[in-house]
């Protein structure tokens, strides 16, 4: 039975279609910011999907959603499966969402064909994964593998002042299930590649081996403002051309550690910015990535002494600290040969891939063994309205978390399933 089980992939499909009406925008893609009213609403579908597939739902104090099928092994540490349901400012319809999804859809194939596990399974949508709310992303995972504490995350603000922990009472979503302290036996998370690897491949199945190091930085450069009339060039102290030129100069740093190195500035600030006066203060943000921590290490260094070089040179004063850092994490041997395993008998095409985005499996692989699948998405696009992926992409990655989770969980039993 186990081997002729498959995803229904309409099914799958037309509930992913049905989130994506939670939140939907103009251009075709979807804004439900963590813990808005857009992202409660979407909340509460799924977890009515999940009781009406016989399961237990149950949120934690950090606002992680459960939804829990039992195992033969009711004291069994439960296999978990999940990612997020919140989404980018304008996001799209499959970043998060179809990892939750596909577990829900796995779920409802076991019970279609009355399959008793050894082991529970747990569905999870973890709280604020996209960061694009509160900052830094991925804070549910990271209170529930304590890698923040929970104090930590509920003091965190939003733009408008708006803490966390509000939010999550304003939403309904502040739960009471203990957040941290339970036994996880393995973490399974299935994924659009966000990128454009496997499709330019023609590759079926990303077999996600681990995740790269990341590193955030904010850089405050100060200069002094003056009026942009009557301040001749050579006596001005600029802060924002001296940005630009550090910007330029990462540029330069990130090729000397290609073709893996990343480096993003994602927002610029101009204090007190006016037409007509020169910028005294700007403030960007800095991302790094590679795939070895060392790199990392060197292109942070390269970038403070190109910094420094360049703040001396035009008369400004530069600052650099470090906001996050996520090393690079190994996922683990075991559950990506499960994963493995699954992609062959299913016959699909397939490469290992190291994760280039953040994901909660990053902060699970610490804690409990995990593995990551990823599924092409159209153009490689993502954390954009125009997001996209292929309905048979879909069923083929969420067949593969099924037999992959099956193999883990262990079947007891084969029932009536009417």
């Amino acid at each position: 039975m186990k081997d002729l089980l498959q995803i229904d992939g309409a099914r799958l499909w037309r509930s992913l279609m049905d989130m994506a009406a939670i939140g939907a925008t103009a251009k075709g893609g979807v804004r439900r910011l963590a813990l808005t009213e857009d992202d409660a609403r979407g909340r509460e579908i799924f977890a009515q999907w999940c009781r009406d597939a016989d399961m237990t739902v149950s949120v934690d104090e950090i606002g992680n959603l459960f939804a829990r099928r039992e195992g033969a092994d009711k004291d069994a540490p439960p296999v978990l499966i999940g990612s997020h349901l919140d989404t980018q400012p304008e996001g799209g319809r499959f970043d998060g969402v179809y990892g939750v999804l596909a577990a829900l859809e796995l779920v409802r194939a076991l019970n279609d064909a009355g399959i008793v596990t050894e082991k529970p399974i747990e569905i999870v949508s973890w709280t604020n994964e996209e960061g694009a709310r509160f900052t830094p992303a991925m804070l549910g995972s990271a209170v529930f593998t304590g890698a923040t504490s929970l104090d930590e995350a509920l003091a965190k603000r939003d733009a408008q002042g708006i803490t966390l922990a509000d939010a999550l009472t304003q939403s309904g979503y502040r739960g009471t299930r203990a957040v941290s302290g339970q036994q996880i036996d393995a973490y399974f998370e299935a994924h659009i590649e966000q990128g454009p690897v496997l499709e330019a491949n023609g590759t079926t199945i990303g077999i996600v081996t681990g995740g790269q190091a990341i590193r955030w930085l904010d850089v405050t450069v100060t200069g002094i403002a003056a009026h942009a009339g009557t301040t001749p060039m050579p006596y001005r102290k600029d802060a924002y051309f001296a940005a630009a030129s550090m910007a330029l100069e990462l540029e330069r740093i990130v090729e000397s550690h290609a073709p893996r190195g990343l480096v993003t500035v994602g927002q610029v600030d101009i204090a007190n910015a006016s037409r007509n006066t020169i910028a005294g203060q700007v403030a960007f943000t800095v991302d790094l990535r590679h795939h070895d921590d060392s790199e990392v290490d060197a292109m942070e260094r390269d970038l403070r002494a190109a910094f420094a070089g360049v703040a001396k040179a035009r008369g400004v004063t530069v600052s650099v600290e470090t906001y996050w850092r996520s090393p690079a994490t190994p996922f683990d041997a075991d559950c990506v040969a499960l994963v493995a395993q699954a992609v062959d008998a299913l016959g699909y095409s397939n490469e290992r891939i190291v994760s280039g985005a953040g994901h909660d499996a990053i902060h699970l692989a610490r804690h409990c063994p995990t593995a990551m699948v990823f599924i092409p998405c159209v153009d490689g696009l993502s954390h954009n309205e125009a997001e996209d992926a292929l309905p048979e992409d879909v069923t083929r990655g969420a067949n593969v978390l099924l037999k992959a989770v099956l193999a883990r969980a262990g079947v007891a039993a084969t029932v009536d399933a009417q």
